[in-house]
């Protein structure tokens, strides 16, 4: 059996769970979240936990089975905790300013790039040089944060560039003259 699917997934109070065949639909304070599982799994919800089952043991079945329970658990956590990815820009003039909603970079290039996060993220900045993107589905958070970050990463020379919160970024000697 699956180390991490045969293991039960609590249901904090205030959340609400409905399956409809295979479809998930997780609720809570922080909002709702839906998303597919694969028909061969079976899915059992009861006031406290959701448990996951496999109709075989065939390799297949197995790496469904831990990937279902790991992003059911995900949806859960969404949407009572949420998500947060930290980035952070470092390099002279490179700053990030809020226009509404949208996200004005200005890493150097000739001109800024303007970037408006997909529905049900927010970017915050907590200073001109860092960037918070939050919300309630996992994958998205860190997709939008891969994004900004794809803008600029990080170079190993000098170490300019847009890197996660807490990043290291290994740097490399230049050219020696001789």
């Amino acid at each position: 059996m699956s180390r991490v699917g045969k293991n039960p997934i609590p249901i904090p109070s205030g959340v609400k769970v409905k399956i409809d065949q295979n479809e998930v639909t997780v609720s809570g304070p922080k909002g709702e979240l839906k998303r597919e599982i694969h028909p061969s799994l079976k899915l059992e919800a009861s006031e406290d936990k959701i448990m996951v089952f496999r109709s075989s043991d065939s390799k297949f079945h197995k790496s469904l089975h831990g990937l279902a329970r790991a992003l059911i658990a995900n949806m859960v956590e969404g949407v009572t905790q949420g998500y947060r990815k930290a980035l952070e820009m470092q390099g002279i003039g490179y700053k990030a300013e809020l226009m509404g909603k949208k996200l004005n970079l200005s890493l150097g290039f000739s001109h800024p790039i303007l970037f408006s996060p997909p529905e049900g993220i927010k970017i915050d900045l907590e200073g001109p040089t860092k960037i918070m993107v939050s919300g309630t589905d996992k994958e998205l958070v860190g997709l939008v944060a891969a994004k900004i970050r794809s803008f600029r990463p990080p170079e190993p020379y000098k170490g300019k560039g847009i890197r996660y919160g807490g990043e290291f970024v290994r740097k490399k000697a230049g050219k020696t003259a001789t």
